[in-house]
């Protein structure tokens, strides 16, 4: 098979332009201005789950943003229910209680409905890191009037796939073996991540050896690896979330030549990148995230002008590209 890796220098650069097309271009639009007078905005951060540390690192953010703006910031926990988010939302709109709303949904589809209610009643809506609606491949909001900050799954499985080829090339493999650990095949976005992921990979030269389930935890991975291996012993590459690459890590010990990917910038990922244990890990930046959603929030709320689709792989080192050169410096801001 001919070679078709990407190679490292090419992707470092190509990372700064990648993705810029999706959301610089993206339109810009207005609120109208508060009728709160003097009083302090207050904004109501909907995230995944309060005992979620990846929430817990964007809430940091937004608190920071609400802050420096003289407004509040409250965390509204749904503990990952997406029909108690869609609740909480709806109780949020008829009580009045929040002038902005920053959500991460749990269900793309399930609080639709109850955030174009909250725009309607002249709330404030940004959706932060998943998409809200059918389309895992856009930044653009799918909800009228809203703010989109995201981190679409199809654009993460580029991203994923193309580290894969980096590693690749690393391991000098021709043709290369990688194997996918995937989130969980129940859901839709786990699904759209996995074909980009292995479409890119496959594009690239890659021979794609193994896709099982690997989870969201460093047990599952382990049990994921281990069917890696006893499958194909001379697996070159192994990719998925950064809790199950942990796991497999700890499996593989540290003779392993395999080269590990992981999905997350926590600070033990960002830790084992830097320290050579894993190639890379898919890195965003979950602070400013959260910082830059209230804060666009807010100035839309005050009838400031805004861009309406933003990517947060763009407020990432090497956007989003976590090879130990685009890392130097950067300080993860949660843990797994």
């Amino acid at each position: 098979m001919k070679k078709k890796y990407l190679t490292l220098a090419a992707v470092t650069i190509a990372a700064a332009t990648l993705l810029t097309g999706c959301g610089s271009s993206a339109s810009s639009g207005t609120a109208p201005s508060s009728d709160s007078g003097d009083e302090a905005l207050s904004i109501g951060f909907f995230g995944f789950a309060a005992a979620n540390s990846f929430a817990q690192g964007v809430f940091s953010g937004v608190e920071a943003a609400a802050e420096e703006n003289g407004a509040t910031a409250t965390f509204v926990d749904s503990n990952f229910d997406g029909q108690v988010q869609a609740q909480q939302i709806n109780d949020a709109v008829t009580s009045k209680q929040f002038d902005i709303i920053v959500i991460q949904a749990n269900d793309n589809l399930v609080v639709q409905k109850p955030l174009e209610d909250a725009v309607a009643a002249g709330i404030t809506v940004v959706v932060e890191f998943t998409p809200v609606g059918a389309d895992f491949s856009t930044v653009d909001p799918q909800i009228e009037g809203a703010i989109s900050i995201v981190d679409p799954p199809i654009l993460n499985g580029e991203a994923l796939g193309k580290m894969g080829l980096l590693a690749c090339e690393d391991a000098g493999a021709d043709p290369c073996k990688v194997a996918y650990m995937e989130g969980f095949r129940s859901l839709p976005l786990d699904n759209a991540r996995t074909k980009a992921v292995v479409d890119t990979l496959t594009a690239g030269g890659a021979e794609v050896v193994a896709q099982v389930e690997g989870g969201y935890t460093a047990d599952t991975g382990q049990a994921a690896y281990q069917d890696i291996i006893t499958a194909d012993p001379d697996v070159d590459v192994v990719i998925g979330s950064a809790q199950a690459i942990g796991g497999a890590k700890l499996v593989a010990g540290d003779a392993s030549d395999v080269k590990f990917v992981g999905n997350g910038s926590s600070r033990q990922a960002v830790a084992a990148v830097m320290d050579g244990s894993w190639f890379a890990t898919y890195a965003l930046d979950v602070y400013k995230n959260g910082f830059t959603a209230a804060e666009l929030g807010i100035k839309h709320h005050n009838g400031e002008k805004v861009t309406m689709a933003n990517n947060e792989a763009e407020l990432a080192p090497g956007e989003g590209i976590g090879i130990k050169a685009n890392l130097e410096g950067f300080t993860a801001t949660y843990d797994d």
